[in-house]
């Protein structure tokens, strides 16, 4: 495939190719007449045209790179339900001017991927505005968000993702589908919010606060970690039922939400 200019590599742009995927991904979404579509760095458009045929309501594609950018509105000029904007997803996300119950698509850049995942994680308003993501993953960022505790991989993405978010791994996607071809594969996700959490936050930056601490120093004991979130405040570890001779990776996302629950009663 010749591309009318070379790919950024300062914004992650590996274009996917291969029709037989794209296909595959779009089935993912279940699309009909009645949805409203994001799509997140629609590239050149390979997904987009697809998501377009199944006649969505309304297809929102928000890609950052100006001259990409010119070129989709002249290739997509004659669609009446596509609008297209030059800006970045990290800027949209909390602006609150989608629709209800949209369905949002993205082959995310590897350098901003789990940035802009953990923002539509971290909206203040829930249930949120969307109502699934569809996001592509370089593979080993996909193994560390569908990660379990007790095995190596589990970390603070992990937590996090599952604190709001059911996710479902659909299939592993070659990087000889896209093109230039990246030096990894790719993974496809799927996240429905959750609509009702037993643990709920006033403020979802608490959980920030207590998962980067306590992952912060990932093969030793949480004891120290642990004290320098609550202070003198020796009764949480009892009160919630921790032991502090845990690492990080064999704590439970219930334990970490359970952590971040009683620091908000104490501090926020």
């Amino acid at each position: 495939m010749k591309l009318p200019y070379l790919a950024k590599k300062s914004l992650g742009q590996n274009f996917l190719i291969d029709k037989n995927i794209i296909n595959k991904i779009i089935k993912v979404g279940n699309i009909n007449s009645k949805n409203d579509i994001v799509e997140i760095g629609p590239g050149y458009g390979s997904l987009t045209h697809l998501l377009i045929d199944h006649n969505p309501n309304t297809l929102l594609a928000i890609e950052k790179d100006q001259k990409i950018y010119k070129i989709l509105k002249d290739n997509f000029r004659d669609y009446k339900n596509i609008q297209i904007i030059n800006d970045d997803i990290l800027n949209f996300i909390n602006k609150n001017k989608f629709k209800k119950k949209v369905i949002v698509y993205g082959n995310l850049p590897y350098s901003i991927s789990t940035q802009i995942l953990v923002n539509f994680v971290m909206l203040k308003k829930w249930p949120p505005w969307y109502e699934k993501l569809i996001f592509m993953f370089q593979k080993e960022v996909a193994d560390r968000i569908l990660a379990k505790e007790n095995t190596k991989n589990f970390n603070r993405l992990s937590v996090m993702s599952n604190w709001r978010l059911n996710i479902k791994k659909h299939f592993d996607i070659s990087k000889n589908c896209f093109y230039p071809k990246p030096k990894v594969d790719s993974t496809l996700l799927s996240f429905y919010p959750k609509k009702k959490n037993l643990y709920n936050l006033r403020n979802p930056k608490n959980l920030e606060i207590i998962t980067r601490c306590l992952f912060s120093n990932r093969r030793k004991m949480i004891n120290k970690s642990f004290n320098k979130l609550f202070g003198k405040n020796s009764f949480v570890s009892h009160d919630i039922g921790i032991k502090l001779n845990k690492r990080p990776e064999e704590i439970s996302n219930d334990m970490y939400y359970k952590i971040a629950v009683m620091y908000e009663k104490l501090f926020d």
